[in-house]
């Protein structure tokens, strides 16, 4: 869930990223674990670095993740614009769906409610007739969060449309499943190719303390069949990381969702790209303090952990969870597709230029956030994934043609 330092921010400015230190006591659990059963996967290493209760990094309740006075900026946070393309895509959706009410959107990583409120004043903005009847449930590893999250909304009146994240297991539901910069984070293996065929880098711990990488056998057989499904073989010596997760993640995130869509938004790249030999050692990096770092065993429990998400491993466990691919575009194209009037609602940047509240200062913001969010070098080139389930297959929605411009 990831983006580094947005540009205009002085480095001076910001906290030392040594400063964050670690959790001594999460610490302390994983030395344990690894003196009780030997030397454990990554995957099991980042997910307790991770969501650990009450000492993972995404467990913390103070600002952290996604916020420009915490670690890393991610594009709610940067500019509620792109929250109003979000909605208008979900709104494209809903009318192609028949507007049916209720329509729900869950959020997993909900966060700081960000986009939350993007989407939701979006969708007021642009006098969508959803925006009355819409139905908002944010979903949080760490429930301290939610209350931060509808505090947040209450103060621009949005908080009518949250409901609680308690349906029963066997309720279904008409709506949107929205993960934004959330499979980044889920827990990875970490392997590395050699002569004799694939093997795995584990964790352990040195003679001082320390966490260490120590290579062994595949812990499961499943990393290999995920290579060789994608055509992939690693040279010797070259790292990259495989997310076993994605399949479960996604059954569970959209176990609710009898009819909708499922709009997925991440840096994510094809197997080639991201295990090509372009990408030696793989994409895992550790972000504190708006700084990007390579050694994932310092700062426990204080920083970020995230690689870039494989997306033919996405689309085939959208297929398994039974959803259809609709489209796919990158979030620049969204943005751009989303800014013009359509269908008697206004441009998707009227608020900031023409609103009651538009001012120079809300006009220069808009500005410099759009040139982050759309930059294809970094936030533009995210990757847009919508899938369907329950909906005709001929269903399409304009927002995800590309961008016609014109030519020299």
């Amino acid at each position: 869930m990831t983006w580094s330092l947005e540009p205009g921010y002085r480095r001076e400015t910001l906290p030392d990223p040594e400063s964050v230190g670690e959790d001594a006591g999460l610490v302390a659990k994983l030395r344990d674990e690894i003196a009780l059963t030997g030397p454990i996967t990554f995957a099991r290493f980042m997910e307790r670095a991770l969501y650990e209760p009450g000492r993972g990094y995404y467990r913390q309740t103070a600002p952290g993740p996604g916020t420009a006075a915490g670690d890393f900026i991610t594009a709610p946070e940067a500019h509620p614009v792109y929250g109003a393309a979000v909605g208008r895509l979900v709104d494209e959706a809903w009318a192609a769906m028949g507007r049916p009410i209720p329509f729900t959107i869950t959020e997993p990583g909900a966060g700081t409610g960000a986009l939350a409120e993007g989407l939701l004043g979006g969708l007021r903005d642009m006098g969508s007739a959803l925006a009355a009847d819409v139905r908002y449930r944010p979903v949080e590893v760490e429930p301290a969060r939610l209350e931060a999250l509808a505090e947040r909304l209450r103060v621009d009146e949005l908080a009518d449309a949250l409901v609680a994240d308690d349906a029963p297991d066997d309720e279904v539901e008409t709506g949107a499943v929205i993960a934004n910069e959330v499979l980044d984070a889920l827990p990875v293996h970490r392997v590395i190719g050699r002569p004799a065929g694939l093997r795995e880098l584990l964790v352990t711990t040195s003679p001082d303390g320390g966490f260490v990488w120590h290579e062994a056998e595949p812990s499961t057989p499943a990393l290999a069949a995920r290579l060789d499904a994608e055509g992939v073989t690693l040279a010797d010596g070259q790292s990259t990381e495989v997310c076993l997760g994605i399949d479960s993640w996604l059954t569970g995130a959209t176990r609710h969702l009898a009819r909708g869509i499922v709009v997925l938004v991440d840096y994510a790249a094809e197997p080639a790209a991201l295990h090509g030999a372009a990408k030696p050692g793989g994409t895992l990096r550790a972000f504190a303090r708006h700084a990007v770092g390579g050694d994932p065993f310092r700062h426990v429990g204080r920083q970020d952990l995230t690689a870039t998400v494989d997306l033919a491993a996405v689309r085939a466990a959208a297929a398994n969870a039974g959803l259809t691919l609709i489209g796919e575009t990158t979030q620049a194209e969204l943005l751009a597709a989303a800014s013009a009037p359509a269908n008697g609602k206004p441009g998707l940047t009227d608020p900031w230029l023409r609103g009651r509240d538009a001012s120079l200062a809300s006009t220069l913001h808009l500005r410099s956030a759009l040139a982050r969010l759309m930059d294809p070098r970094g936030m533009g080139g995210f990757r847009v994934l919508v899938f369907g389930r329950g909906l005709p297959a001929d269903v399409r929605l304009p927002l995800l043609d590309r961008v016609r411009r014109p030519t020299a």
